[in-house]
């Protein structure tokens, strides 16, 4: 025992047990040292051991692996080899332990990444091919000095890039839209809390369309009651010599209409929910001035009641009819007085009364066909056979929900047929467009000279609730159901023309459905992205792009509705009917052009003529349309021949396309005058309408250029049946010249230019007659012109 050291003596235990406990006690901790040391020493080698094979795995999979992998092992590595750095600081024996190891280690193989080369040409590669197949990358791995899967999977990781950069891109982009959407909405709603009623001007407690039918009708009587005040308070003003502004504050001034008389309000079981909200923004201004607001609301809604149950009802209101072969429909007018007791008011007696309904299905969408009957110019070029001109005078209200639903505009149009023995027809009226719950649209037209006082009185015409009802269809096309109820005078019509108008087919629902059938045609026609084939003549054709096609389509376009409104007989024309010219009168008129692009400059001529021909209108618009043909009739081609060098179909008849003309005569100067024609015939009527052309005009437009500053003087034909029946009866021609004679426009119109578009116009009409009663198809002729009572 050391010196110093005491071991104190226990009570129980003698000293050589004490002894003898501490040697063991001392035996057994150096042995658990050892041991544990030696236990220290094998889970290093273990370790170690694992190291190893991690590296050799490593070692035959690097190549499969991209550069990026290599980086995460390095990484890896050097962690590792820290973590064993830090464990193997405790003591000096493991240090040794630890060398003796790394010297029995393998040496490591260091990692790198692709060369910069070997990058750039995967990346240009993978801008070809993202998706290359095993050849290709066989190919590749072999250029770079790789192996296979080294290039498939570098393949793999740049598509995963890719994807999860475009994801990132749309993610931000979803994002932004998302906040934009979240503070528009927070704007509608801090909008709709401060809302105000338009019609009675206290707090909105309902939302659009959210309203009680009691609660809208209050409000559309408070209105009706408050503009009547004020035109009450007007009327008393007169006597007591005071401004009808300071006997009622916020009062508006009617007196305009004050001395009219309030007629009865209408009907209000026709009201339509939510119709005071669309049109409680009307103003007392403009074109609306002369009428009463509310009786304006209460008669578009209405007949817009009235337009939906006359389309949608059938026998006994409406009398099925066999028209020229056709199934038509005629109203019965004595269940219409049964069925519509008030309507919209009372029919005139004075007036004749015309009513029919007809349906077609048009290849157009729904939403684009509600677009062009509300914007007035697209509804006028579209039906520009029919009408003559048009305006809005007033937009009560633009809709709702970002649509037509709802819109309401005051409006004036001249409808027209194209002879000048038929007086057009004028009209102002309101148009009201809306969308029912079953997703169908309807837009409706309604006169408004009954609400203005004394308008019906001396009208020559009034329009009852007429419109369509348009329903959506399958693969873009739309099925629209079209009704025409009119009151008109036809006392001024010739009596010509008398049996076609009286039987409703001049201005029926026949004539305006087949108008929008083919001009949706044409339209499909227009938009199509292919180039016409050549001419069947032979010969190259020469429209060789699609923009080219559509600026030849515009200027047929243009050339067809400048015919249509110069022949007939508007209120803006003044035609002069030429004595001794015939049993066919010849009525010419003269327009000054000035700085007109679509016109040329001077003094413009305008001659035109109607009559009958017994031959049937199918017939007549073959001959005329006929190149072959041409010759037999047109004056100013001399006799020369007519190529077609392109041409362009229009709808799914034949007989409607659009032609580029070329007349080739020996004996005339003008050799190879261009003459741009268009045909087209439906179920009412048929046309045939040219223009000569410059040839560098016409080059530019079939370059694609702007066809709206090429000049056109056009010309032609109108063909139309000769009454209801006429199937295989008469026709109806209209010949129609437009001459310029003077290139200055404030030169005077001489006598001998008139003698010289008398005789052209008498020599064609002659011509026509000759050519067709010698051809055997017609039947021999029945009656002779002279003999129809024409003229």
């Amino acid at each position: 025992m050391p010196g110093g050291m005491m071991i104190p003596a226990g009570r129980n235990m003698p000293a050589a047990g004490m002894i003898g406990g501490l040697a063991s006690y001392a035996a057994s901790l150096g042995q658990n040292m050892m041991d544990g040391q030696h236990q220290l020493a094998v889970m290093q080698q273990q370790q170690h051991q694992n190291h190893g094979q991690q590296q050799q795995m490593a070692t035959s999979g690097s190549d499969a692996r991209g550069p990026r992998h290599d980086e995460l092992l390095v990484e890896s590595k050097s962690g590792s080899d820290n973590m064993e750095g830090g464990a193997g600081s405790g003591s000096g024996g493991e240090e040794l332990q630890e060398e003796d190891l790394s010297l029995q280690r393998p040496r490591k193989k260091r990692y790198h990444r692709h060369t910069q080369h070997q990058i750039q040409e995967l990346e240009a590669f993978f801008k070809e091919f993202p998706h290359p197949d095993d050849k290709q990358r066989k190919e590749l791995s072999r250029e770079l000095g790789l192996e296979p899967l080294q290039v498939k999977f570098w393949f793999q990781n740049k598509r995963t890039q890719m994807k999860t950069q475009q994801e990132r891109q749309e993610n931000t982009q979803l994002r932004a839209e998302n906040e934009k959407l979240r503070a528009e909405n927070a704007r509608y709603k801090d909008a709709l809390t401060h809302a105000v009623c338009p019609n009675c001007g206290g707090p909105a407690t309902a939302a659009i369309g959210e309203m009680s039918f009691d609660e809208h009708h209050l409000r559309i009587e408070n209105m009706r009651l408050r503009d009547e005040i004020d035109r009450i308070s007007a009327i008393a003003a007169k006597y007591v010599g005071k401004p009808a502004a300071g006997m009622l504050p916020n009062s508006s001034n009617l007196s305009s209409v004050a001395a009219a008389p309030y007629p009865p309000p209408l009907s209000t079981h026709h009201l339509i929910p939510g119709a005071g909200d669309m049109f409680g923004s009307l103003h007392h201004h403009g074109a609306a001035a002369g009428f009463d607001k509310p009786l304006v609301i209460e008669l578009a809604v209405a007949a817009m009641g009235e337009l939906v149950r006359m389309a949608q009802l059938g026998e006994p209101l409406w009398v099925p009819a066999l028209v020229d072969g056709a199934a038509t429909e005629t109203l019965n007018e004595e269940e219409y007085a049964r069925g519509f007791p008030r309507g919209v008011g009372p029919k005139s007696p004075e007036l004749r009364s015309e009513a029919s309904r007809e349906t077609v299905v048009v290849i157009m969408n729904h939403v684009n066909l509600v677009e062009m009957l509300m914007d007035v110019n697209q509804w006028s070029t579209l039906f520009s056979s029919i009408v003559s001109r048009a305006a809005t005078l007033e937009v009560l209200s633009t809709g709702v929900a970002g649509n037509y639903n709802g819109a309401l505009q005051l409006m004036t149009a001249e409808f027209q047929m194209p002879s000048p023995l038929v007086p057009t027809r004028e009209s102002q009226f309101v148009r009201y467009c809306k969308q029912h719950p079953d997703g169908g649209w309807a837009v409706v037209d309604v006169s408004l000279d009954g609400l203005r006082a004394g308008g019906a009185a001396g009208a020559r015409g009034r329009r009852r609730p007429s419109g369509c009802l348009i329903r959506e269809m399958p693969n873009g096309y739309s099925r629209v159901t079209w009704v025409e109820h009119v009151e008109a005078d036809d006392a001024m019509v010739h009596e010509l023309y008398r049996p076609l108008v009286s039987s409703g087919l001049a201005f029926g629902a026949r004539r305006w459905a087949a108008a929008l059938e083919r001009q949706c045609e044409r339209l499909a026609s227009a938009m199509a992205s292919g180039v016409p084939a050549a001419p069947a003549g032979g010969g190259a054709g020469v429209v060789t792009s699609a923009e080219g096609r559509r600026s030849m389509l515009r200027l047929a376009e243009r050339m067809v509705a400048s015919f249509c409104g110069g022949v007939t007989a508007s209120t803006t024309h003044q035609w002069t009917t030429l004595s001794g010219s015939g049993p066919e009168d010849v009525r010419v008129m003269t327009r000054k052009s000035v700085d007109d692009p679509g016109r040329p400059p001077g003094i413009i001529l305008n001659a035109a003529t109607s009559f009958w021909l017994p031959v049937p209108p199918a017939r007549v618009f073959s001959f005329l349309r006929d190149d072959a043909t041409r010759s037999e009739w047109d004056i100013l081609s001399n006799g020369g021949d007519v190529q077609e060098m392109a041409h362009i179909a229009n709808g799914r008849d034949h007989g409607n396309a659009v032609s580029l003309l070329r007349v080739n005569n020996a004996n005339s100067n003008q050799s190879n005058m261009l003459i741009l024609q268009e045909c087209c015939t439906d179920a009412t009527g048929s046309y045939v309408i040219y223009a000569p052309v410059d040839v560098v005009a016409m080059n530019v437009v079939l370059n694609g250029g702007d066809p709206d500053y090429v000049a056109l003087l056009p010309s032609g034909f109108a063909i139309l049946p000769d009454g209801p029946g006429a199937g295989g009866g008469g026709s109806l021609l209209t010949v129609a010249f437009q001459i310029l004679v003077d290139s200055v426009p404030t030169a005077k119109l001489s006598l001998g230019s008139v003698a010289t578009v008398n005789s052209l116009i008498a020599c064609t009409v002659e011509r026509i007659k000759a050519a067709l009663a010698a051809d055997p198809a017609t039947g021999g002729g029945a009656r002779g012109v002279n003999e129809s009572g024409g003229g």
